[in-house]
């Protein structure tokens, strides 16, 4: 096994969805689909066991319902079209790609582009059509082949033969992916860059209370001090690696221990010259539904800068389940069995802020956030020259968990063309270019700190950051309208056959 994966085997992996979608009667294909979304997804995030035996199966049995609706539309499509239909299924697969990672349940691990991230020439085609164009090229080849085997390896050839346009027509849209990424390979030698101290105290962010918060702020001081030897630009530090609320108990005294943490952190920032960067809590009384005030806390970050800290970023774009469920009254058992296994249910942010230090203007989106690219388009578009995500995978203890977090990140830098620095509790810290290129790369599971330069690059706005998600619009309309004129030809075809 490969920690780097196996990028080429992508190309082929789906070859078996397309012909067992053709062989399999209609009502099978239903029970084929739930059983290939539950086995797929217990497999890829085998490591959600890590943070709760309930995460490891509520999420396979979400995607076995998307492939329980996903794999008689696959069949329609072969249905309707005979010769031609594994077209209409590429845009189906696309469809659905984009669709789940959308509203409460919008998750992105999985998505089959991402599999391609140390080949940056192909990488480097998201500054075009976001992940979604590497996804139509790694996906194409399996459903095509697909076809050609549904029958068996004897009629393989003469499908070959009778879809050669087809195969030409792909090979020629790679390679001129392949020549348009080493045409935008972006050249930032003459680009100044951004010292930076990351952090990663590889503290268990299962333990809480006092003594656990006070040894994780004595690991980041600690480190943090040998970090500043190296004359850094910015010290930053990983996502909730202060737990009590700064902003809150500068203001309260509602918690003696947590008071005093806040206190000691702030003694310490004040003796430093360097801008630190951090990941927090943050607490607000806001007017709840009675009228009367209501404490929120939110997921934030929080940069500290000569001697004072800034407004908070709060966090957009919430983990469901384990941040965020807003069907409470719905479905109470499940909100009071979350509350139960330690989830943290946050306010959810609705500013995409945009700091600034010395004339560097970064976002910092927090976790799960760089695995959505509207989020760092958002960011970049707000004004964002570099972006720095906060991390903690350190409860899932596994490296294909925080390999396949960082995968995302590196299309998060090529869509916007912009570096992205990560600092995380236990992995992976990293520097990515705006090639895609890993920099550098900092041990996981270990406590230390990396020192690296990030390129401060910004050219020419992307036609990603111009208009979005533009090719899975494009997807969903073929989709559904395919399935709309495919369905009104066989009609006709039936007819004229009729009589």
């Amino acid at each position: 096994m490969s920690k780097w994966g196996w990028a080429p085997l992508a190309y082929v992996a789906l070859i078996p969805v397309a012909v067992v979608v053709h062989r399999a009667r209609w009502p099978e294909v239903f029970a084929f689909g739930f059983l290939y979304g539950l086995t797929t997804y217990i497999i890829h995030n085998y490591w959600l066991g890590g943070f709760h035996p309930l995460a490891v199966l509520l999420v396979p049995l979400i995607y076995a319902t998307y492939f329980l609706m996903l794999f008689p539309m696959l069949k329609l499509a072969d249905t309707l079209m005979p010769r031609y239909g594994y077209l209409l299924q590429v845009a189906m697969w696309m469809s659905y790609e984009y669709m789940r990672t959308q509203a409460f349940l919008g998750y992105s691990y999985g998505i089959i582009g991402y599999s391609q991230y140390l080949f940056l020439p192909l990488v480097r085609l998201s500054s075009l059509t976001g992940v979604w164009g590497v996804s139509l090229l790694v996906v194409f080849p399996s459903f095509y082949l697909g076809a050609g085997l549904r029958d068996g390896w004897r009629a393989l050839p003469a499908f070959l033969r009778a879809h050669r346009v087809s195969a030409i027509a792909w090979a020629v849209a790679f390679v001129l992916a392949i020549g348009y990424g080493i045409a935008t390979r972006v050249d930032y030698s003459e680009a100044p860059t951004w010292r930076v101290a990351l952090i990663q105290q590889n503290a268990d962010p299962w333990v809480g209370g006092y003594p656990a918060y006070r040894r994780s702020l004595d690991i980041s001081t600690r480190l943090s001090r040998e970090a500043l030897q190296h004359n850094p630009d910015v010290v930053v530090w990983s996502e909730t690696s202060v737990v009590p609320p700064i902003d809150f108990h500068m203001r309260f005294r509602t918690s003696r221990e947590s008071h005093e943490i806040v206190s000691d952190l702030i003694a310490f920032l004040d003796d430093q010259d360097t801008p630190f960067i951090i990941g927090n809590s943050s607490a607000r009384f806001l007017r709840g539904p009675s009228g009367e005030p209501e404490r929120i806390d939110y997921n934030a970050v929080i940069v500290h800068h000569n001697g004072q800290f800034t407004e908070p970023y709060r966090k957009v774009h919430l983990v469901p389940f384990t941040e965020h469920f807003p069907y409470r009254r719905q479905f109470p058992w499940l909100y009071d069995m979350l509350m139960d296994s330690g989830s943290n249910h946050w306010g959810h942010g609705d500013e995409f802020t945009v700091f600034e230090i010395d004339g560097i203007r970064f976002s910092t989106p927090i976790c799960f956030e760089d695995t959505f690219g509207y989020l760092t388009r958002e960011f970049a578009r707000n004004g964002a020259d570099i972006f720095v995500n906060l991390t903690n995978d350190l409860w899932s203890r596994s490296v294909a968990a925080s390999m396949q977090h960082m995968i995302m990140a590196v299309f998060r830098a090529t869509e916007t063309r912009r570096t992205m620095v990560r600092s995380t509790n236990g992995g992976m810290t990293t520097i990515i270019d705006p090639n895609g290129r890993i920099l550098d790369l900092y041990p996981p599971f270990v406590e230390g700190y990396l020192i690296g330069d990030a390129p401060l690059y910004v050219g020419p706005d992307s036609l990603y950051l111009l208009w979005g998600d533009w090719l899975a619009y494009v997807m969903l309309v073929i989709a559904f309208a395919g399935v709309f004129v495919a369905a009104f030809f066989a009609v006709r075809r039936d007819r004229a056959q009729a009589v």
